[in-house]
């Protein structure tokens, strides 16, 4: 396949892909979710359904297939209520594959959630975390309204020139 047929074959798929984003917000939206029209959620996420408004997420963020994002905790107790605690995911963040928000987490401005990790406690913006628990990698990354790390190459000649 040359080139120019896979420019047109990724446009193509892109302007559907993005109508099922779009539409994909509205039925979260429409469910009690917090989700600002220009996140990009992906298929399979697991989203609490005991406190939906209290998952709370700003623009530009997209958040990967198999996430899970809670925002109660059955274990504590309120008036025999589980308690709830909400989650606040801020702008530009990218939340990978099969990542764990526990509830009453705040994520910053311009964070990535690495693959697979558990975020327990809070996030600071401009930073990079991962593992089980969830710990922070790097900082000062920067972040575009698309959820891509834009200095990254800088990064990577400053660490790979020492």
């Amino acid at each position: 396949m040359n080139n120019n047929r896979l420019k047109i074959k990724f446009a193509i798929i892109s302007f559907f892909a993005s109508i099922i984003q779009k539409i994909r917000i509205v039925l979260y939206r429409m469910k009690g979710y917090d989700f600002d029209y220009s996140v990009i959620v992906e298929r399979k996420l697991n989203l609490d359904r005991i406190y939906q408004q209290g998952i709370h997420i700003k623009a530009n963020t997209l958040v990967a297939s198999n996430v899970t994002i809670m925002s109660h905790d059955h274990c504590k107790r309120v008036n025999n209520q589980p308690l709830l605690a909400d989650v606040y995911i801020g702008r530009n963040c990218f939340i990978a594959v099969g990542a764990i928000i526990m509830p009453g987490v705040i994520i910053g401005d311009e964070v990535i959630v690495g693959a697979g990790s558990v975020v327990t406690k809070n996030v600071p913006s401009n930073t990079i975390v991962a593992g089980n628990p969830a710990r922070i990698i790097k900082t000062n990354i920067k972040m575009n309204e698309r959820a891509e790390w834009v200095n990254w190459n800088e990064m990577n000649k400053i660490q790979t020139s020492i």
